[in-house]
């Protein structure tokens, strides 16, 4: 089955609004099996392997987090963590068997009284399965990475 360059778009739209409302089951069932996310650590870094991120979660490491922030007993999460992301329109760079985009994104996330904001653009390689579109890999790129940042508890 053909996937046009509007299914893909809405797709990371719909990527998004998971996140924003907290379905984190079924965002984390976007991915393949050896999906994974990565936020590196340096201003336009391309190896996550050798050097130190900020985040790099395989499926495995993003299950754990999400039964973490489900769970009853996460204390750090109570009340839970809020968040809301704004996103420009993603661009697609390739399409083929492996399909990228680019998209510029504006993020908050709230707990309580207090808020942070992160800037930056995703960057997602996405693979056309039998039951849809997949994430294969998303790299959050901070436009300063290299700043002292709070906790991040939720997914950019």
């Amino acid at each position: 089955m053909s996937v046009s360059e509007n299914d893909i778009i809405d797709f990371i739209y719909a990527e998004a609004a998971l996140l924003d409302e907290h379905k984190f089951g079924d965002w984390l069932e976007l991915f393949t099996d050896d999906g994974v996310y990565w936020m590196p650590l340096e201003f336009g870094q391309t190896e996550e392997h050798l050097t130190t991120s900020l985040m790099y979660e395989d499926k495995l490491l993003l299950t754990v987090r999400v039964e973490r922030l489900s769970g009853e007993r996460t204390f750090s999460q109570r009340p839970k963590s809020r968040c809301h992301h704004i996103l420009q329109r993603p661009q697609i760079l390739e399409m083929g068997e492996i399909i990228k985009t680019k998209t510029a994104f504006h993020y908050t996330e709230t707990r309580l009284d207090e808020q942070f904001f992160l800037v930056g653009w995703a960057e997602h390689v996405l693979r056309q399965t039998d039951t849809g579109l997949k994430i294969v890999r998303k790299q959050v790129n901070l436009i300063n990475p290299e700043s002292a940042h709070r906790n991040i508890q939720l997914f950019v």
